[in-house]
């Protein structure tokens, strides 16, 4: 409720910006784990890590067409 009457927008939507707010920085983020997981050779941590990209990328794919369908 504090979202929505500070910012006029509803909460279910405040929500979903935020997850894709997260989730996006999320996979920023994953690219220097990627990176450092190969630097020290643990090629199964770096695949571990892309799989959560992947993964933030689809949530983020998500956010994005279910705010378009109601905005």
């Amino acid at each position: 409720m504090a979202a929505e009457q500070a910012t006029k927008t509803r909460d279910e939507h405040y929500n979903a910006v935020s997850v894709l707010y997260h989730v996006l920085q999320e996979g920023d983020t994953a690219d220097q784990y990627i990176k450092d997981a190969r630097q020290a050779g643990d090629e199964e941590l770096a695949e571990f890590f892309t799989q959560v990209q992947s993964e933030d990328r689809e949530r983020a794919q998500r956010a994005k067409e279910l705010l378009k369908a109601r905005l």
